[in-house]
């Protein structure tokens, strides 16, 4: 062969005649607020341009959303729809006679379910007719799983062509999952577009980007042994490599070993083509090895690691490992053509005649769409005794002279020139933004597109100032630092945190957060903004950490800013966090952090900095007092930083269609007993910042006196006229000082009830489900013009249920336990341990020792992968040790049922407003609620304290029950019973 009739040919593929087959409108059937999930700011087009520009990717498809059947069919009838996704929870809507509606009139277009992932939704997925769908995906909190939807059906279009006509190569997943396969195909995708990017940001220009991105690799998805089958049989000579599923689907049965069996005869035809078999069966490893196919193992918290790890290792994804082939040990590697231009005189000829007997080279080069080469590199027939030197040589010549056509392109993420104070809400990087992030975004939208939240005469509502960074900061931050081994490890919450601190974030991200302080000249808190966080099944609420860094010089200000957010990246591989990961059966390999850096509302009193007041307000009211009702919501409020409703302290609790009527002030007693006595503020001295696990380290706790020189009580305190024995409005008696929200609630000195009551009646309708917000509100800005701050909104897990068991029958005094005060639904009959607190040695102080107790035996029962019930007097998982046990989420992860019970003097209400009570409901643990002494329910201790104790710390004690007993829980009326044989 003449190398020189090859370089003609390094222009001549027609990359303009592949991918021409496309996805051009896409029929979106969900809520507003869905629409907005799925892609972070409530315009779909220019997301999917966004990530379309980002990748160098041409013609993005334009979306049409409707959130009804009769919309959809008026635009199927007027527009030529190439795409249909609809969602699950789309209001009273079934979409799965929808699809088949949509299939009998248009059968050749393609329909997707886009789903939470949940227990639940994968038990309807069971039993529903989807004959009419062509694929169902797990909605996972990731950004690019709509771009891998397109993508994936794109490619099944095109592939024919593509792949048999010009040589594009493909990778074959097996996967019958909807939950893995929704992991691993946006995965998949983004290492296939970042490999291409990456390569032609090295040695294209502009036009030649477009044009070769379209050569990349194929992704093919089967889901059963046949279909798999008809894919390897038309495409074998062009895959890069198989990554299967170990059992599917074959002659329509599932087949355990259907994975095992295919991998046998593809490893008979090329027993050097790449395979990677994954199974929830760990004793599979063992025949893959005997194969010699890859294992990775589907319960491993590194299973997305070490997918990635496969793909850029055996699929010529990653840079080209020159090996040694006598020891296998590794002697040069190559990220990009120049590299493996300067390595190829280097590497010894019998490491070189390794590779080519393999098709190594040429299948690194047709990974990266550089045909012409490849094929060139494929033709070159190598034997044992070749002359390894001639072929380095014209290698060599054939990539210089294909780079001579090289270009680069930057893409600028962050303008730092246009960056200034009216500017609301940007973000730095270009991935995902998290949850929170995106919360927050679709709050800001809310308020620009409902008129009435504008209406209300000298008050504004708006979101923070906030500045976002995308989950490609976090992704390059743990890659940089090598953070994943430590994170994904059993170090503790402090040598996490230490490792963290110690990583380096981007150089650029210095002097964008330069940019940010200097033009808000305030306190900033650092907030997370996780993929999962506040989606529709799991709020993650408060399990990440947050910090507030105070005003100071610049640079000292973004040193303390980034040390922050690495100790916000830590708190995802934290005990609690890694906790909760369990509960929602999630992969903490999947997590992925955005952070929110965000203005803190307020204003400052001397040292101490602090909005007037804070609030979390819930569309849904899980315990009202008539004559309130469920949906008339609740507010919960306090002086001082939202921390302490969050926390579990003592807020001010009212129902907004009823806010004069507030059970704690029904009488003296009870409005000094059950006020607020202290609160959360800023320490504006920076040097108390240190980095730390605890992201409290610089908030100050003060009593609530301590703010009536700042002027803060006036709208919300009233006294206790001890003398007179009555409370008395506003501030000019002498005696205690209240929290009563006296001046807000009775005399309307600010409209919160009418705002709360709007806010939550818009959220819900554009969720179409229950929603929780938290806001903040500043009453003495410099204008006197009051501000209320919308800072957060997630959807509320509801509980109700109207199938559930019928508990009208039992006698409390049958059983050991009787509420009417129970959230959960549905039986538990598999549970044989009780852990609860000792009443006899109760005391309030000895709390914080109470909840180390209960840690140590929650950790050795969840060794044992055992569930129990806890029990305990005061509010679980309030922060302050006086009010109940102070445990986080981690320390009782274990617990099936947990029960908060009132002792004759010591009676608190349980919190709506905590991120406890809200992972609580979320994670459907059963959640009773009993007063023995004031008449509210009926708890049987008695039996507890007479049965043997597997342990007994003195302060709390736990026994196991030789049989299971049954815990009842009726969510419709609210009754929870636990019975024993």
């Amino acid at each position: 062969m003449d190398w020189h009739f090859t370089y003609p040919n390094f222009s001549e593929t027609a990359f303009e005649q592949l991918m021409q087959k496309r996805i051009h409108k896409v029929l979106l059937i969900c809520s507003s607020y869905d629409a907005f999930m799925l892609e972070e700011d409530g315009r779909i087009d220019e997301q999917i341009f966004n990530e379309y520009v980002a990748l160098s990717l041409r013609y993005p498809p334009h979306f049409i959303q409707v959130s009804s059947a009769g919309e959809a069919f008026k635009v199927l009838e007027k527009e030529q729809v190439d795409l249909i996704i609809t969602m699950l929870s789309v209001g009273e809507m079934d979409p799965f006679s929808l699809s088949r509606r949509i299939k009998d009139s248009y059968p050749k277009i393609p329909i997707v379910v886009l789903t939470p992932f949940s227990r639940e939704v994968s038990i309807q997925l069971e039993r529903e007719d989807t004959s009419a769908i062509d694929y169902v995906f797990c909605w996972l909190g990731n950004a690019n799983l709509l771009l891998a939807i397109i993508k994936l059906i794109e490619d099944r279009m095109n592939a024919p062509y593509d792949i048999t006509e010009v040589g594009v190569q493909a990778i074959l997943l097996i996967e019958d999952s909807v939950r893995f396969y929704s992991s691993y195909l946006p995965l998949i995708y983004k290492i296939v577009f970042r490999q291409s990017q990456k390569f032609m940001q090295e040695g294209l220009n502009e036009h030649q980007k477009m044009m070769r991105m379209r050569g990349r690799p194929k992704i093919l998805l089967a889901r059963t042994y046949e279909e798999a089958e008809s894919y390897y049989n038309k495409y074998k000579s062009n895959l890069l490599g198989i990554i299967s599923d170990v059992s599917f689907k074959h002659e329509g049965t599932k087949e355990q070993g259907a994975g095992i069996q295919l991998a046998k005869r593809v490893k008979n035809d090329n027993p050097y083509l790449p395979i990677l078999l994954q199974s929830s069966d760990i004793r599979i490893a063992e025949e893959a090895k005997l194969l010699k196919v890859g294992f990775i193992h589907k319960q491993s918290k590194f299973l997305l690691q070490e997918l990635k790890d496969f793909l850029n290792t055996y699929l010529a994804f990653g840079d080209f490992i020159f090996i040694d082939p006598s020891t296998g040990q590794e002697i040069g590697r190559a990220s990009n053509l120049k590299e493996l231009q300067a390595r190829l005189m280097e590497i010894p000829d019998n490491s070189l005649l390794y590779h080519f007997k393999r098709d190594h080279v040429s299948k690194w080069l047709t990974a990266r769409a550089l045909f012409p080469i490849a094929n060139v590199v494929k033709q070159m027939n190598v034997e044992d005794d070749t002359d390894m030197a001639v072929h380095k040589e014209k290698l060599v010549r054939l990539i210089a002279a294909f780079r001579k056509s090289k270009g680069r392109g930057i893409i600028a993420s962050f303008d730092r020139e246009r960056y200034d104070e009216y500017v609301t809400f940007s973000r730095i990087g270009q991935g995902s933004i998290g949850g929170k992030a995106r919360g927050l975004a679709f709050l800001n939208s809310l308020i620009k597109r409902h008129s009435q939240l504008n209406q209300y005469p000298g008050v504004s509502i708006m979101i923070p100032r906030t500045i976002v960074l995308g989950i490609d900061v976090f992704e390059n931050f743990m890659e940089e630092n090598n953070l994943y081994s430590i994170g994904l490890s059993d170090a503790s919450d402090e040598e996490i945190f230490n490792h963290f601190v110690k990583g380096k974030l981007p150089d650029h991200l210095s002097y964008d957060l330069l940019k940010f302080v200097k033009v808000v000249k305030r306190p900033i808190a650092i907030r997370s903004s996780s993929v999962l966080e506040d989606s529709h099944y799991q709020p993650f609420a408060g399990i990440y950490s947050t910090y507030m860094i105070a005003p100071s010089k610049e640079e000292v200000m973004v040193r303390q800013i980034m040390d922050a957010i690495k100790g916000v990246y830590a708190s995802v591989y934290y005990k609690s966090s890694r906790a909760y990961m369990e509960g929602t059966t999630n992969l903490i390999d999947e997590e992925r952090m955005g952070i929110v850096l965000q203005e803190v509302v307020g204003q400052a009193h001397g040292n101490r900095f602090y909005p007037t007041f804070s609030g979390v307000a819930r569309s849904v009211n899980f315990y009202p007092i008539p004559p309130e009702k469920p949906e008339d919501g609740v507010v919960n409020v306090a002086l001082g930083l939202g921390r302490h409703i969050v926390e579990g302290g003592i807020s001010l609790r009212f129902s907004p269609k009823f806010p004069q009527k507030v059970l704690q002030l029904s009488t003296p007693e009870m409005a000094v007993r059950e006020t607020q006595k202290t609160f959360f503020a800023l320490d504006l001295d920076a040097k108390k910042f240190e980095p730390s696990v605890n992201d409290g380290i610089n908030i100050l706790k003060l009593n609530v006196g301590d703010a009536e020189e700042d002027g803060s009580l006036k709208w919300i305190a009233s006294v206790f006229d001890m003398q007179n024995h009555m409370i008395r409005d506003g501030l000019m008696a002498e005696g205690v000082r209240l929290i009563t929200f006296a001046n807000i609630l009775k005399y309307d000195a600010f409209p919160l009830a009418d705002i709360c009551r709007k806010i939550l009646e818009i959220g819900q309708d554009e969720m179409k489900q229950p929603v929780e917000i938290e806001f903040a509100v500043d009453l003495q800005t410099p204008d006197g013009k009051p501000i209320f701050y919308l800072l957060q909104i997630r959807p509320v897990v509801s509980t109700k249920n109207p199938i559930g068991p019928d508990l009208s029958n039992f006698d409390p005094k049958d059983c050991f336990l009787y509420s009417q005060s129970a959230l959960g639904n549905g039986e538990i009959h598999d549970i044989t341990d009780v852990v609860y607190v000792k009443t006899d040695t109760f005391k309030p102080s000895l709390n914080r020792e109470i909840a180390n107790h209960i840690e140590k035996i929650n950790d050795k029962l969840q060794n044992k992968g055992r569930s129990y019930l806890l029990i305990g007097p005061g509010r679980w998982g309030s922060q302050d040790p006086w009010l109940g046990v102070p445990v986080r989420w981690g320390q009782i992860a274990g617990a099936r049922t947990i029960v908060e019970m009132g002792l004759e003097d010591y009676h608190v209400e349980p919190s709506q407003g905590t991120h406890f009570f809200q992972n609580l409901t979320s994670l459907k643990v059963g959640y009773l609620t009993v007063n023995p002494s004031i008449g509210e329910g009926y708890i049987n201790l008695e039996l507890l304290d007479s049965h043997p104790a597997e342990e007994d710390t003195g302060l709390v004690r736990h026994v196991r029950f030789p049989k299971p007993f049954s815990t009842l829980i009726d969510g419709k009326n609210n009754i929870g019973v636990i019975v024993f044989d």
